[in-house]
């Protein structure tokens, strides 16, 4: 299993736009594109930073997949988000692949 991580340190005053936006626009989109079989919005509660943190997790069965969403969707979706939240929002975005027992 492969999990897309999308950080984002999000300014408080937009925190509820954002979570909406996430919600209803940004993880449906991702889902929309059949590339995951399951997506996740978390809130970052630990350590206290400031702003607002929240981890989006993409899940998809390979790295194929996901760099397939890379390749055909994500770049609309980054501009998106770049137009909904101009400069109040700090995202970053990691890989993490499940690691079985050896």
């Amino acid at each position: 299993m492969i999990i897309f991580n999308v950080t984002a340190i999000v300014e408080e005053k937009i925190q509820k736009e954002f979570h909406h936006f996430m919600h209803h626009v940004y993880i449906p989109a991702a889902l929309a594109s059949h590339k995951f079989h399951d997506a996740k919005l978390f809130k970052l509660t630990e350590p206290v930073n400031e702003g607002v943190t929240y981890c989006a997790q993409c899940f998809a069965n390979s790295k194929q997949e996901l760099e397939d969403f890379r390749n055909e969707h994500l770049p609309n979706l980054q501009e998106l988000l770049m137009q909904q939240f101009p400069n109040q929002v700090l995202f970053f975005s990691s890989v993490l692949e499940l690691s079985n027992p050896l």
